[in-house]
């Protein structure tokens, strides 16, 4: 994690700016929490911005970025190929589309169908070790986003943890949107202890929660998020 005075001396671009109070801004929120400074991870939400805007956080000390577009995404890692950048697919996931996942991100977030994982398993390259997947569930219930319905989750979990080149690590969601701290806490909390039903009656480990975003990082960390994905705290608003 990269501190203000490590760039001391250079003139810093508002993204970079706005990229260390976020950071700032993660650390206070597991302080608060109680938990430990390295206990949850930032990933810069890329999606609809530039490579070259990319190329200047890595540089500032970002290595994992997500993207939810495959051809955008495609396009910014051949352009950024000599950086060895942590790239993170967090958008939904169309059957064609799995190979190019499978071979080009060391993450995908956005496993919201067993089909899905199991194309992602057989397509992942033998020679670049497993691929890291965790689940998402709509966790909110609402009829406009993927997601596995908590009672569904079970079933998939078990047919999924069982799947060659595929490391399954735990569980992502995008709840329904809250103002109110408390409110944003709830689904957190319940993914939280859907994750820990699926480690205790399946024998799972599980130890990453992706969730939290610009509007509720701390009600998130609070609750154990060890993956927050931010974009526009960061970037600003998408082009």
């Amino acid at each position: 994690m990269v501190e203000q005075q490590q760039v001391e001396g250079t003139e810093m671009s508002e993204l970079v700016l706005r990229w260390l109070r976020t950071q700032a801004r993660l650390r206070q929120a597991l302080a608060v929490a109680g938990r430990g400074a390295e206990d949850a991870m930032l990933l810069a939400v890329s999606k609809r911005h530039p490579a070259s805007a990319i190329a200047e956080l890595f540089e500032a000390g970002q290595a994992c970025f997500g993207e939810s577009y495959l051809q955008e995404a495609l396009d910014k890692q051949a352009e950024l190929a000599d950086l060895p950048i942590e790239w993170h697919f967090i958008g939904p996931i169309q059957s064609n589309k799995t190979r190019a996942i499978a071979s080009q991100f060391t993450w995908v977030h956005s496993v919201e169908r067993v089909k899905i994982a199991q194309r992602l398993s057989e397509q992942r390259p033998v020679d670049m070790g497993e691929l890291n997947i965790c689940l998402q569930v709509n966790i909110s219930r609402e009829a406009s986003k993927s997601g596995f319905l908590p009672e569904e989750l079970m079933a998939a979990a078990e047919k999924i943890s069982k799947l060659p080149r595929l490391k399954m690590r735990g569980l992502m969601a995008i709840p329904r949107d809250e103002d109110d701290y408390q409110r944003q806490r709830e689904p957190f909390r319940q993914l939280a202890e859907l994750q820990q039903q699926l480690n205790d009656e399946l024998g799972l480990q599980l130890d990453t929660l992706s969730m939290g975003m610009s509007g509720d990082l701390e009600a998130a960390v609070k609750e154990g998020a060890a993956i927050v994905r931010v974009g526009t705290d960061i970037f600003g608003a998408r082009q």
